[in-house]
């Protein structure tokens, strides 16, 4: 009981949030609904291979998009859009923000050095 009443001061102190916005779009991604996006979009949204077959003789790739520089506008509209190949998440709009602003957490160096590319052009 002693221990229980020395942790009262820091449990009334605590954040209110048990995980980061970070964490939770980070938790989002790799997670969203059993299937992961980092399985097609790699673990940083710059898009991997996801299978390589046969066809006619004729090698064929699937590969998940690049999704690091995509808008918030349109992770909303792709998340809400039919896909051959993506699976329906139906995420909400802040469930999607989330993962938007983690990806351009998790890639603030790539997303930098694209823009100064971009701005010497």
């Amino acid at each position: 009981m002693k221990r229980l009443l020395l942790l009262l001061p820091l449990l009334l102190s605590a954040n209110e949030d048990f995980i980061s916005h970070y964490e939770y779009g980070e938790m989002l991604y790799n997670n969203p609904r059993g299937v992961s996006c980092a399985q097609c979009h790699g673990a940083n949204g710059e898009g991997k291979v996801i299978v390589k077959y046969r066809e006619a003789k004729e090698t064929k790739v699937i590969k998940g998009s690049d999704i690091r520089q995509k808008s918030l506008a349109q992770m909303v509209h792709t998340l809400n859009s039919f896909h051959e190949i993506m699976p329906r998440y139906y995420l909400t709009d802040e469930e999607v923000k989330t993962i938007y602003d983690y990806l351009q957490k998790k890639n603030e160096k790539y997303l930098s050095a694209s823009q100064e590319t971009a701005d010497e052009k």
